[in-house]
């Protein structure tokens, strides 16, 4: 693999930075196809951080910049790769929080934030779509996903307890296989 500059890394974290809309989950899919396309990370790699992301406590969008700048650079690849990911929204909010009360009430804004909506829902969609073609394998691994699906959507469980039911059942099911083969 190529030795990416920290510049380069801060430049692309920057530009998702900038253009995604909807949080942490939109930038998913602009942090794979960057990042595959670009040969700095395998799409192993992209799973593997997307569940340590999820599984840190913080903002979804800067732990996946931190693993994914650790994995390329290191300890200041993680730095640098933050930074770019927040100083773009940082900046917007800022600019936006000097200029919102002008522009709160106005039609036109209420309009636009309305219209960019779907598309922040389908740049979520994608990503969830692509883990669970490639992380369900079998037909428990389905069973346990849309169980989780309609236990957090419309049961309103923590997903605290389906982390905690799901990761107990994993480790007992590697302990019992562990002991049958050995």
């Amino acid at each position: 693999m190529q030795q990416v500059s920290l510049w380069q890394l801060f430049g692309v974290f920057a530009k998702m930075g900038a253009f995604t809309i909807g949080g942490g989950y939109a930038m998913l899919p602009l942090i794979e196809q960057e990042m595959t396309r670009r040969g700095w990370i395998s799409q192993e790699d992209i799973q593997d951080i997307i569940v340590l992301a999820q599984s840190a406590p913080g903002i979804l969008a800067v732990n996946m910049a931190i693993y994914t700048g650790h994995k390329i650079r290191g300890l200041k690849g993680s730095i640098v790769s933050a930074v770019g990911a927040v100083l773009p929204s940082l900046v917007i909010i800022l600019l936006i929080a000097m200029f919102f009360t002008e522009f709160k009430d106005n039609d036109i804004v209420r309009r636009i934030f309305q219209g960019v909506r779907p598309a922040a829902v389908a740049l979520i969609l994608v990503p969830a779509v692509r883990m669970a073609k490639s992380g369900c394998k079998s037909w428990w691994t389905w069973a346990v996903a849309a169980a989780s699906l309609l236990g957090v959507a419309f049961l309103k469980v923590s997903p605290i307890w389906i982390i905690l039911v799901t990761l107990s059942v994993a480790v007992s099911i590697s302990l019992i296989r562990q002991k049958k083969e050995s």
